[in-house]
């Protein structure tokens, strides 16, 4: 086991010299047309989204995503990266990390027009791991009318799509996941006995 370990070790760290690397200034940052675009995105999820909210949404989703790659050290491309989280020589960076910080942040502007949602993927596929993102909406809207903004998938560099033409995951509120995930305890720790 513990050779396994060392050679899965290993051979993550060696695919880290095939994909993108950073220095110590992290990923590059939103460039303002990067952030028009996002905002113009954001106006567009509905006539009630205040202007100045889905700039400042747009703003902060771009520096925010800057500052935590920064905050979490990300210098290898996401999966290195979990790697390195795991064995505890990075402080933060999984991607569950991006989507709540993220989130927090985005909560901590009591938009008015915009809705902050959570959402996972593949949480029933168990050939690929479990995927988190935070997402925003359209005040009142369901989080599948959002935009999926995911900082993660792209190692640091702010990834955003709407959500339903995110073509890389099948996203589910994370509340669904998480009351399906506790009714499978349940029902697990019934059949063992243990309640």
């Amino acid at each position: 086991m513990r050779l396994f370990k060392a050679m899965s070790v290993a051979l993550f760290l060696g695919l880290a010299a095939c994909g993108t690397t950073y220095g110590p200034e992290g990923p590059p940052m939103g460039t303002a047309i990067e952030v028009n675009q996002l905002e113009a995105e954001l106006l567009a999820l509905g006539p009630d989204v205040d202007p100045e909210e889905a700039r400042r949404a747009a703003e902060i989703a771009y520096s925010y995503t800057h500052r935590l790659a920064l905050e979490y050290e990300i210098t290898d491309p996401p999966l290195i990266h979990n790697t390195k989280v795991n064995m505890g020589l990075k402080p933060r960076g999984l991607c569950w990390h991006w989507a709540e910080d993220m989130e927090n942040r985005m909560r901590a502007e009591n938009f008015e027009t915009l809705d902050v949602h959570r959402a996972i993927a593949n949480a029933d596929n168990h050939f690929r791991i479990d995927h988190s993102t935070a997402i925003l909406s359209a005040k009142g809207d369901a989080f599948d009318e959002g935009v999926v903004l995911d900082p993660w998938r792209k190692g640091g560099i702010l990834f955003w799509s709407p959500l339903l033409e995110d073509e890389d995951y099948v996203w589910v509120e994370q509340s669904v996941v998480h009351a399906k995930k506790r009714a499978e305890m349940i029902a697990r720790a019934k059949r063992e006995g243990l309640m």
